[in-house]
């Protein structure tokens, strides 16, 4: 069982969860004795460290994780929670994960509003960007700027616009589990491993 120093006994977890992890909720919590998020729980599993935004996981993903454990309801969260251990340790190094990632909820977006020319916009932008990067080096720090400045930018607007879509849509719950679940296991690919600011908060 994990345990924090000086904090009491969290409760049981869900099945199939690392067990001592505080109780599910939504949002940011100011202690573990209140609960956690999806992200603080991964972030307590890889480091101890009490935060939503742990070093270990890519912060596309984990934007998109904290998105997904606001909006589903209760049961969806507690069956989401096993996916903290692999959130803790995903962090895809290649330049052309952020869009790949951004593209794949867009992708599940278009489904839900097929007609919807931003979106189609909005995708294939992302899929041109992915493909550009896909063999890039890492790159200096003219790069590393260059793609803080695209998630910080249109990435960011595309995954937020996206995520609205999907929270709006009749089955939210059903589709945003199986879209943060695609996105761990895409990352996990990406990879080639084993299974190792202000967000969108669009209420259901």
């Amino acid at each position: 069982m994990i345990a924090l120093p000086g904090r009491r006994a969290s409760v049981e977890s869900p099945a199939g969860a690392p067990s001592g992890l505080p109780a599910p909720g939504r949002f940011a919590h100011l202690h573990p004795d209140d609960g956690a998020c999806l992200m603080e729980a991964a972030a307590l599993l890889g480091t101890g460290r009490f935060t939503d935004s742990p070093a270990g996981t890519h912060p596309a993903l984990a934007a998109l994780a904290r998105v997904v454990n606001d909006n589903v309801g209760d049961d969806a969260r507690h069956a989401l929670w096993p996916l903290a251990a692999d959130l803790a340790d995903a962090r895809p190094a290649g330049r052309a994960y952020p869009p790949l990632l951004v593209g794949t909820v867009v992708d599940a977006a278009r489904r839900v509003r097929p007609a919807s020319r931003r979106l189609a916009r909005n995708g294939r932008a992302c899929r041109l960007r992915a493909a550009r990067l896909a063999d890039a080096p890492a790159g200096g720090p003219a790069a590393r700027i260059a793609d803080l400045l695209w998630w910080r930018g249109p990435g960011r607007r595309h995954l937020e616009r996206a995520l609205r879509v999907l929270c709006a849509a009749p089955e939210a719950d059903r589709l945003l589990s199986r879209l943060l679940r695609q996105a761990v296991t895409q990352a996990r690919e990406y990879t080639g491993g084993p299974a190792a600011s202000r967000e969108v908060h669009c209420n259901r």
